[in-house]
């Protein structure tokens, strides 16, 4: 150790001893004195103990006033997540009150659909409309089909009552599609016995479709299976129905008999055996000639044999010939009804008299028009409901 360091310690020794000498208390009672020596290590040692205790004071100080800080915090952050869980639970609230009001707002409209229904389908099958319409499982939901939203909504229980609504809903689509089926087989049957095929006629109208594509809303690529058979019932229902309308059951003329018959026959300029594509009626000179049946007017002039004709086309190939016509009254492209005046009667082309030559052909072929202006009145009545059906779409639109 060098000399240095030997006068530093020396130094500090001496300093040490200076602070902290040696110290003598003397005390005197009754007569006699005493002394206490303090040594300089016990001076160090209180000293050692006094700075440990202030020290300890200190730091015990620090973490109270630190510790009291993050409980402040945490209070703080206790009370923002507070305020935050109120606002959540003042959200949900009005998500529960808002699924409410659409619960109420959605079951009004169904009770009306469900009237609707009874009003315009329920005569035709009490039973069903009885056990489908308003029925028990209809409110409780048993027994639907639920697609994936409906899984996902179902998750909450505040979306029961949508769950019933939507199940119920499903259920009048089956009843709805069911009562449109039912129609559109009466439409059905009314076309066959104009000896008509319908299916014949709807395979025609499928080749023709078109359209830009827009696809079903929702995550499914498909609809649910209940509204896919009552939009099938009704596309089936809506072209057999437009398609009876479009036959031509109406007289094309007030003439109360004919004078020659569809089919063989004997000429009656030359008296040889001759095919008579059509039904003539006699009447006078000028008597209107009417549409029988709506559709468009495709030609208007003469033909060989026929003389003044006007023909009209009435879809799915069935086209109207009105022959031997004293005047026109419409004109090529335009509309008509049923009952519509479209030319006057007369004799003109290869004609004995005045009266109206009327032919139906399909797909160009000439057929007996007798099976339409004889039609039964079941039929007459099925296709009249079917015209006022759209006629009243006309009128909304």
């Amino acid at each position: 150790m060098s000399q240095r360091s030997k006068k530093g310690k020396l130094s500090f020794r001496e300093r040490l001893a200076a602070f902290c000498p040696e110290r003598e208390i003397f005390l005197r009672s009754g007569g006699r004195v005493k002394f206490i020596r303090i040594s300089r290590r016990a001076q160090l040692g209180a000293a050692g103990i006094l700075s440990a205790l202030f020290v300890g004071w200190g730091a015990l100080t620090i973490a109270m006033v630190a510790d009291n800080s993050t409980v402040a915090h945490d209070r703080a952050l206790l009370a923002e997540r507070g305020k935050a869980v109120a606002s959540e639970a003042g959200k949900v609230e009005h998500y529960r009150k808002s699924v409410e009001e659409l619960t109420r707002d959605l079951e009004e409209r169904q009770d009306f659909m469900d009237d609707l229904y009874r009003t315009h389908f329920g005569a035709e099958d009490k039973a069903l409309s009885d056990r489908v319409v308003g029925s028990p499982d209809a409110e409780t939901g048993k027994g639907a089909s639920q697609g994936r939203s409906g899984a996902k909504i179902g998750m909450a229980p505040e979306t029961a009552p949508l769950m019933k609504i939507d199940a119920r809903q499903r259920r009048f689509a089956l009843l709805l599609a069911t009562a449109v089926e039912r129609r559109a087989d009466k439409a059905a049957a009314a076309i066959r016995s104009f000896g008509l095929n319908p299916d014949s006629l709807s395979r025609s109208a499928a080749r023709a479709q078109g359209g830009p594509f827009v696809p079903w809303p929702g995550e499914r690529d498909d609809m649910p299976q209940e509204l896919a058979r009552l939009a099938s019932a009704l596309s089936r229902m809506e072209f057999l129905e437009s398609s009876l309308i479009a036959i031509p059951s109406g007289k094309p003329t007030a003439a109360p008999m004919e004078t020659s018959s569809y089919g063989y026959r004997r000429d009656p300029f030359n008296g040889h055996a001759a095919f008579h594509a059509g039904i003539d009626f006699p009447g006078r000179h000028g008597q209107p000639v009417l549409a029988a049946a709506k559709g468009k007017v495709v030609y208007v002039g003469q033909r060989q044999g026929y003389g003044n004709v006007i023909e009209v086309e009435h879809g799915n190939g069935l086209m109207t010939r009105y022959a031997h016509l004293s005047g026109f009254s419409s004109r090529v492209g335009q509309a008509v009804a049923r009952g519509d005046t479209i030319g006057r009667m007369g004799s003109t082309g290869r004609s004995t008299g005045t009266h109206l030559h009327f032919e139906v052909r399909l797909d160009g072929q000439p057929i007996n028009p007798r099976r339409f202006l004889e039609a039964r009145q079941d039929v007459l009545q099925v296709q009249q409901t079917a015209k006022a059906r759209f006629a009243g779409i006309g009128d909304r639109g």
